[in-house]
């Protein structure tokens, strides 16, 4: 027999390892039951140096809060939902977009660190499916024009906050957005300076606030050029529609020079349309993507992307929730600008010499 072998067979029988309680770190630490509890949930006056010292002796003994003595002492569940309601009750898995896989890992990460955990919920809103979990409060992303499930959620006494700017008056305790509308006129600015000369947009038919301030700075910018515009716009929830819209729009008598996908596959989508028709990227056709994807670094060529900078707002609505979940936010609804980053890669960067912008030839075809 291993020593290891040994070591287990001289354990008790029927017996395991006790988890430390609040009473075994008071003990250890010579506080008070009341001081543990202050100095591990951030309460009371405590001198900082008596907080670090239970924290430490916590920390030592392995001590973990009973999430359900939390629940009877402060009424809360300890849960927080996620969702996205843009598309209502359409099938949409947004965990297989970049964006919103990137936004919950950090949403999930900021939740934890306050205590709480995250519960991504489905888009759904049938009232009677989030009925079944105790929450908070929750986070839903992109909500569409009076949304069902934010207006049910606060009517319910649920704190909301969004990962969008809301429309109109949809009552949120606070919501966190980049500045749309400059993101888009600074790509038409850069796809400009390139060359472009007719710049085309793809775009969604959602009424989230994302597709329609984008789609409204790519108009107004249009307007103030003198260009007429040149766009197509599908459900962007369907994985399939996304490829035909980019068909549709390389196939037009006024097929642009250039083109804005605000989506995620719209890089891969528009890359593969401008093969069937024989276009080169970027000397007949200059592509950029909103994506956070890597992989568009390694396309051939490498598509120039934009970023919204998704683990600085998952973080950020999380911790704007709990504070009003808390109490310690402000009275009046928080709003945060976060900032995006366009990243520059070949796809938008043609060469010196210009290329005519001539009409569509019909897609290539194989040989036998």
């Amino acid at each position: 027999m291993t020593a290891a072998g040994n070591h287990q067979a001289s354990r008790p029988v029927g017996r395991r390892l006790e988890r430390a309680g609040i009473r075994d770190v008071a003990a250890a630490a010579g506080v008070s039951i009341t001081t543990v509890s202050d100095a591990l949930n951030g309460k009371g006056r405590l001198p900082d140096a008596t907080r670090r010292h239970v924290r430490e002796v916590a920390d030592r003994l392995g001590y973990r809060p009973s999430a359900a003595a939390r629940t009877l002492r402060t009424g809360r569940s300890g849960l927080i939902g996620l969702t996205v309601t843009t598309y209502g009750e359409e099938p949409f898995t947004f965990t297989e977009f970049a964006y919103f896989a990137e936004m919950a890992r950090a949403a999930t990460s900021a939740a934890l660190a306050r205590g709480y955990a995250l519960v991504i919920l489905p888009a759904s809103s049938r009232h009677d499916v989030w009925g079944n979990v105790a929450l908070d409060g929750t986070v839903v992303v992109d909500p569409s024009d009076q949304d069902p499930v934010v207006t049910e959620l606060v009517r319910q006494g649920v704190p909301v906050v969004s990962d969008g700017r809301p429309a109109g008056s949809l009552p949120v305790h606070a919501w966190v957005d980049n500045d749309h509308e400059e993101a888009v006129l600074g790509i038409l600015d850069h796809l400009a300076a390139a060359g472009a000369r007719r710049i085309g947009l793809l775009t969604g038919t959602s009424t989230d606030t994302y597709t329609r301030l984008s789609t409204t700075a790519y108009l107004e910018w249009c307007e103030r050029v003198g260009q007429e515009p040149v766009y197509e716009a599908y459900p962007a929830h369907d994985p399939c529609a996304g490829s035909v819209a980019a068909d549709r729009l390389l196939a037009r008598p006024d097929r642009p020079d250039a083109v804005y996908g605000l989506f995620d596959p719209n890089g891969t989508d528009l890359l593969a349309a401008a093969r069937r028709y024989g276009l080169r990227v970027p000397d007949d056709l200059m592509l950029v993507c909103c994506s956070e994807s890597t992989g568009y670094a390694a396309t051939e060529p490498p598509i120039t992307t934009l970023s919204l900078k998704p683990r600085r707002i998952g973080t950020a609505v999380v911790q704007l929730l709990i504070d009003a979940i808390e109490g310690v936010g402000p009275a009046q609804p928080v709003q945060q600008v976060m900032p995006t980053e366009l990243i520059v890669r070949t796809s938008s960067q043609r060469r010196l010499h210009r290329t005519t912008v001539s009409p569509p030839r019909g897609p290539a075809r194989e040989e036998g």
